[in-house]
């Protein structure tokens, strides 16, 4: 062990120093200090009325008129890491190890390689961590302010007084770090920091793992996981999962809201996985997507403004509850995707918003450090500290919580310095654009590190205009995102369908142009939460026409969406078709469940599902242009679809749509060959809540249509669609 020597000891003043909570670095004050055969052991023990070394019955002497106690004596006679025992001011005898005494714990290794943005486990030593130092049991407490004058660790083991643990600096790294003896788990804490200047700041952890529930934003000690993961066989085979080549249909959830108590209460994670997962499954999702579950201190965010990167939020239990969530929704065959929120935090003062006194997560600068949407402000990607805990973050919840997917929410907003900002409210780059470097530089990064060492882990991108290449590799230009969400296929189709149907056929190519574009990244359809908020109203609302007309709009919707190239997402209610607009305040509308046109719903979300994955046309070549044909485009006056899906194997889907409320009995459609054509699905059956037009199956005949050799006459319902599977003769 390393001890202090007597040549770093302050003069006498340094004493006002730790009495006034401004000294930089107390460890050259306090503890033990040996020099030759000589110790001297300084404690600063507000309150305390006696201090004796425990155990040898060596009192310590209070230096007069302050709350400072010395011994001086020979070293053998002091213990390498003393014991203490005092009387507090009510008398209560107290005990435990001088934290002063104990040396430095982060190694050199860990700051250089944090100071230089490269270090993927930063939340072991950061933060507060259970930790054996020098075979005592305890707390490491560590964090990054490097602009402060002084940092305290203060909690309900000192009585949040900031004069009683002040940390030490490990020099130009900017970490202050402190070993707390014999502390537990469980414990409520902050950081004291005094800014240069004399003002203090009380901050709630950045690398904490747990939280109080809000409004308190206390950070608490956490203690090393009990759960015993049981997945280990779904790690195995998500390792080589193709994803480009097999079924992903996700269901986005807010857990919040999903479903609450009988007293519209939060369920607990454990009880979520259970009701989750069995609906989920019964749907044939393959997916869950959570809106952010980091903590969050406004309800009204959805757990988009993050206070903690690294802790799930106490609104639904604990860390290990949480465990228990993904562990159990992996043992039911579904995956667990994550919203993940690099792109601004909240401006609360308790939280990183001018952490040391100083803009060091974010930019001094507001027309670079502030969303003026959101009232949130922008990571500083230039600042090395500030991309590890970006990455550090994302690799934690990937690594603890076995999480199998991140969405980047806003990636446009990190891409652009001038992101919804007007004229001369914005800095642009060096080279004079208005591209964020940083950013840029930190996603690719961020994709390059999770795909490394995450095989078969995605990374989903939230990007909202024609940032080129963001689902292709780093290597090839691109960002290296492994999907993308598709927001224009989203708001050309929904404005699409908000038509009235008599209108329709003047705005067919809203239907059509995502086409022209659909190969140029790897594409998610979203039906996202952003669809049915701020009075858009709900899916089904939204959908004109009279009630029956509604849900068959719907029905024909959803079947357009799980035909058309692309992986899947719809927003939690859609499939039993909520009928009021989400509502994060409370539970969705579940009584719906028991009328049968909404039972309807729910039948045909989950027929969708098992067809989407059971038929490798629909999702073998999602992201080829030779897994997907039109038959015809081209019917706006009718406003018909037909087009056709094949994986390259020799299976093939033919789909038909019809965006009117009119049967089209005999509607020809062109089709690839010769054979039989049966009917798998038909969103107007009376099994969904349809008119119950339709075919069961049909024969191609040797008549031209559509530029093909052979056709059949179909019957088409109204606001209805076919999926047609062709069986060769010959096969």
């Amino acid at each position: 062990m390393t001890m202090q020597t007597a040549s770093t000891l302050a003069p006498n003043d340094d004493f006002t120093r730790i009495a006034e909570a401004r000294h930089h670095d107390p460890f050259t004050v306090l503890g033990r200090h040996e020099t030759g055969d000589t110790a001297i052991l300084r404690v600063y023990r507000p309150g305390a009325r006696s201090m004796q070394v425990y155990g040898t019955g060596q009192a310590l002497t209070q230096v007069p008129d302050t709350d400072l106690f010395e011994w001086r004596g020979r070293a053998k006679d002091l213990p390498l890491l003393p014991r203490l025992e005092w009387l507090d001011g009510s008398g209560k005898a107290i005990s435990g190890y001088d934290p002063y005494s104990f040396p430095p714990c982060i190694g050199e290794l860990d700051m250089h390689l944090f100071g230089e943005g490269r270090h993927l486990h930063a939340y072991r030593f950061l933060g507060a961590n259970p930790w054996q130092h020098a075979g005592v049991e305890g707390v490491l407490f560590a964090v990054w302010a490097p602009n402060a004058e002084r940092v305290s660790v203060v909690g309900d083991f000192n009585d949040w007084d900031g004069r009683v643990h002040p940390m030490r600096s490990r020099g130009g790294s900017g970490i202050w770090e402190i070993f707390m003896p014999e502390l537990k788990p469980g414990s409520i804490y902050k950081f004291e920091i005094r800014a240069q200047g004399g003002s203090i700041v009380v901050k709630s952890d950045p690398y904490g793992k747990e939280f109080e529930l809000r409004p308190s934003t206390g950070s608490l000690v956490n203690a090393p996981s009990s759960h015993r993961w049981q997945d280990h066989s779904w790690l195995t085979q998500r390792a080589s999962f193709d994803w480009m080549h097999r079924p992903v249909s996700i269901y986005e959830v807010h857990l919040g809201s999903w479903m609450r108590d009988d007293s519209n209460g939060f369920l607990n994670y454990r009880d979520l996985a259970e009701k989750l997962a069995d609906h989920v499954d019964q749907h044939g999702f393959t997916h869950v997507e959570l809106l952010p579950v980091n903590e969050h201190p406004l309800d009204d965010s959805w757990g988009y403004q993050v206070s903690g990167f690294f802790g799930p939020t106490s609104r639904f239990g604990t860390p290990d509850d949480f465990r228990y969530f993904v562990d159990h929704l992996h043992a039911k065959g579904i995956g667990v995707l994550l919203d993940w929120v690099p792109g601004h935090f909240p401006r609360d003062a308790d939280f990183l918003a001018r952490f040391d006194g100083t803009a060091l997560y974010e930019h001094e600068d507001p027309r670079r450090g502030e969303h003026r949407d959101w009232g949130t402000l922008i990571f500083n990607y230039g600042r090395n500290e500030v991309r590890n805990f970006l990455q550090s973050s994302a690799v934690y919840w990937l690594e603890e919580f076995h999480i199998d997917g991140l969405r980047v929410d806003a990636v446009a907003s990190m891409l652009y310095l001038d992101y919804s900002r007007d004229p001369g409210d914005w800095l642009p780059n060096e080279y004079g654009g208005r591209e964020n470097l940083e950013a840029v530089e930190f996603l690719r990064e961020f994709n390059t590190v999770v795909h490394d060492r995450f095989p078969g882990v995605m990374v989903m991108a939230e990007e909202s205009t024609a940032w080129p290449k963001v689902s292709r590799p780093v290597w090839d230009g691109g960002l290296g995102f492994t999907m993308k969400w598709n927001m224009g296929w989203m708001h050309d189709t929904l404005a699409y369908m908000q038509h009235d149907p008599i209108h329709r056929r003047y705005h067919h190519n809203s239907l059509t142009f995502g086409q022209l574009y659909a190969y140029t990244e790897n594409f998610i359809l979203p039906f996202s939460h952003d669809e049915v908020v701020h009075g858009k109203g709900s899916m089904l609302d939204r959908m004109p026409g009279d009630e029956w007309q509604k849900f068959a709009n719907l029905r024909l919707l959803y079947t357009y969406q799980w035909t058309t190239p692309g992986k899947k997402l719809l927003f939690m209610g859609g499939e039993f078709g909520q009928w009021i607009e989400w509502n994060f305040r409370q539970s969705l509308d579940w009584h719906l469940t028991g009328f049968e046109t909404h039972r309807g719903m729910q039948r045909l979300i989950a027929d969708l599902n098992r067809i989407y994955r059971e038929n490798p046309a629909l999702h073998a070549n999602e992201f080829d242009p030779t897994g997907f044909e039109w038959i015809d485009c081209n019917d706006a006056d009718q406003s018909t679809l037909s087009l056709l899906r094949r994986d390259g194997f020799g299976n093939t889907v033919v789909v038909v749509l019809n965006f009117t409320p009119v049967p089209r009995l005999e509607h020809r459609v062109g089709l690839p060959g010769a054979g039989h054509y049966e009917e798998i699905f038909n969103s107007d059956s009376a099994y969904y809540g349809g008119s119950n037009v339709g075919n069961g199956g049909v024969d191609a005949e040797p008549v031209p249509a559509q530029g093909r050799d052979h056709s059949a006459l179909v019957a088409l319902p109204p606001l209805g669609a076919l999926i047609l599977a062709w069986h060769r003769p010959d096969a």
